[in-house]
């Protein structure tokens, strides 16, 4: 085991030993204390994991979890108006789209209680604190009323925990300065499981309102055991949302059993109108 392994595994230690006193999370098939064995029954085919947070109950009302999301470089004028306008129908919680169309999205949105959601160091995560804060009060001054950020993924590979929490707050903060609400993007495909329960907690301490799966862009997306994980890591209060490859209403119902609270999803009206759609980002 090399120096950062043994690193990451102390500090993954130390988070499940401070969850461990304030939560249920004792058995065999927790996500946290035996993520092993939960990643395999998982692969056997389970769509359940135990957690100890607050959405053991699917809800009936889908929709107000779902962020209508079209993220695609070669989205046109037209296409942003139609999710606009599907999300006004179907009542989606959120559109998420990329910034140079949140003034177009929010003026089309005016008073239909959609919020405007966008992106922030996206896909890769790679831009510095200070260009992601910019970028993130120019999307609040545009209208935007939620961001989802990518954290730094190399840097907390790197174990350079305080350079990604203090890259999270720089968001954070710009983003509290509205009212609005924050999305921490972990990029889970990329991470391993100790990694994934070290970026919720900075998230965590770096008042972010959501922890999220996935850009939708990388090798996977949302998973049943990484969404589980999440939850374990943050508590029940925290948002956790699920994207990536999200594609039927038996997806969504998993997700949410799991501990999610906000899906993102290009499929959402196939989804309502209980279609599969091979559609994902």
């Amino acid at each position: 085991m090399t120096d950062r392994d043994t690193l990451i595994d102390a500090v993954t230690r130390e988070v499940i030993a401070a969850l461990g006193a304030d939560d249920d999370c004792t058995g065999d098939d927790c996500a946290v204390h035996s993520s092993e064995k939960v990643r395999a029954i998982v692969a056997n085919g389970a769509s359940r994991v135990t957690f100890s947070g607050r959405a053991s109950e699917v809800p009936a009302d889908l929709h107000r979890y779902i962020d209508h999301t079209l993220l695609k470089p070669e989205a046109t004028q037209a296409q942003i108006d139609q999710i606009c306008d599907e999300a006004v129908e179907f009542q989606f919680a959120s559109v998420m789209i990329n910034p140079s169309w949140v003034k177009h999205a929010a003026q089309r949105l005016k008073g239909s209680g959609v919020a405007v959601g966008t992106v922030v160091g996206f896909p890769l995560g790679a831009h510095t604190p200070e260009v992601k804060a910019m970028e993130t009060r120019q999307a609040l001054r545009d209208g935007a009323t939620e961001i989802d950020m990518v954290i730094n993924i190399g840097a907390l590979k790197s174990g350079q925990y305080d350079l990604v929490r203090a890259d999270i707050a720089r968001v954070t903060d710009a983003v509290r300065e509205t009212g609005a609400i924050t999305k921490v993007i972990l990029e889970t495909a990329l991470l391993t499981d100790e990694e994934k329960v070290i970026a919720s907690r900075l998230a965590k301490e770096a008042k972010a309102d959501f922890v999220k799966t996935s850009t939708g862009f990388s090798t996977a997306g949302a998973t049943v055991f990484d969404v589980a994980l999440m939850r374990e890591a943050v508590g029940p209060d925290m948002g956790v949302k699920a994207a990536g490859g999200i594609r039927t209403q038996a997806d969504i119902e998993d997700m949410i059993a799991a501990g999610a609270t906000r899906i993102g999803a290009s499929a959402g009206v196939s989804i309502m109108k209980g279609r599969t759609s091979g559609e994902t980002y």
